[in-house]
């Protein structure tokens, strides 16, 4: 079975599927509402020069987000790949 793993530590140009969300609240609302839904693919288009914040392409189109809200996506390599 594949180990989930932190939108945060996914490299550039890489693609992953999203295997969950830990946020709550507020948080979880915008995660959902910019469409990081499990089994949705993302992909890691550049990190900023310092890492924070990362931008990230999910359902074709491109969302900045913060290193501290990226560690509540979990995400999964199985089915990654390009969508």
């Amino acid at each position: 079975m594949n180990e989930p793993f932190l939108l945060s530590s996914l490299g550039e140009g890489e693609w992953a599927r999203v295997a969950g969300l830990q946020a709550r609240g507020p948080m979880r609302r915008r995660l959902l509402d910019i469409g990081l839904t499990e089994g949705t693919p993302v992909r890691c288009l550049l990190h900023s020069p310092f890492g924070d914040p990362a931008a990230y392409e999910i359902r074709g189109a491109v969302f900045a987000l913060r290193r501290e809200d990226s560690q509540n996506v979990l995400l999964s390599q199985e089915g990654g790949g390009t969508p």
